[in-house]
């Protein structure tokens, strides 16, 4: 059994084997984790306790004592994730009951790769923001820079203790603690993490007002860093690791008031 999937993790089920491996390989084509495939809800909610999981593929009809919609149900009070449902069914009971679970999105079959990666993109996007509106944060639509950085679909969404940042059509899961800093490069920032570096066609500004995480600190125009990553600092500049950066003297008041002088 696979655990702590690296990015975006997905669980499938689905009670046909051949459409689970088929919805398998797609989605690790397009780059995502896939944890596993089964096909009734009692291992899918064991499998849900046990491992990260970020989205669930859930189709209606399934194998065992629960239909999809009574597993969509049980996950959930584990855990808020979002949920597509898969379904070749289209009864006005069934969609009832089903839209009593407040799914992110739906997907009929047959179903192709386009549909499959607009339909995560939806389910991520509502997801990120119902959770927001709930805790009163607002997930922004993307600053469109200029035309080209419209149409590179790139976005910033946050659940709970991760943003998803979504380059190239796929989002990839960040920890907000792994955030080491933030640099601007004129349109661009470049997220600094501690093992990967992501470049969005933003400002400084449109990003920090993405992500609602108060350990985020400006310490000059171009940089915002971590304040938990930080190695040391003087009165001109602040090491996070093999990381050097300038502390500007207009930001330096904001940046002391996150310690306690005794």
């Amino acid at each position: 059994m696979k655990t702590d999937l690296p990015n975006f993790n997905i669980l499938i089920v689905e009670d046909e084997a051949i459409v689970g491996m088929d919805l398998a390989a797609r989605l690790e084509h397009e780059g995502y984790g896939v944890l596993e495939v089964v096909d009734n809800g009692l291992d899918a909610l064991a499998l849900f306790r046990e491992n990260n999981v970020d989205l669930v593929l859930l189709d209606i009809q399934i194998k065992g004592k629960w239909d999809g919609i009574d597993t969509a149900i049980q996950i959930n009070q584990v855990k808020p994730v979002p949920i597509i449902y898969l379904t070749a069914q289209s009864d006005t009971e069934t969609l009832e009951r089903a839209k009593e679970t407040h799914p992110s999105a739906y997907l009929t079959k047959p179903i192709n790769s386009s549909n499959l990666r607009i339909a995560i993109d939806l389910a991520i996007h509502n997801f990120a923001k119902k959770r927001a509106e709930v805790r009163n944060i607002k997930v922004l639509p993307n600053v469109n820079v200029t035309k080209e950085s419209a149409s590179s679909r790139e976005a910033i969404l946050q659940i709970d203790n991760h943003i998803f940042i979504k380059q190239s059509y796929q989002f990839t899961k960040v920890r907000l603690s792994d955030i080491l800093f933030l640099e601007s490069d004129n349109n661009y920032v470049h997220i600094i993490t501690t093992n990967k570096k992501f470049t969005l066609r933003l400002t400084l500004n449109g990003v920090l007002e993405r992500i609602n995480y108060d350990k985020l600190v400006r310490t000059h125009r171009s940089f915002a860093i971590n304040i938990e990553q930080i190695d040391s600092f003087n009165d001109h500049e602040v090491l996070l690791g093999k990381y050097t950066i300038p502390l500007g003297r207009n930001y330096k008041d904001d940046f002391l008031k996150f310690f306690d002088f005794l």
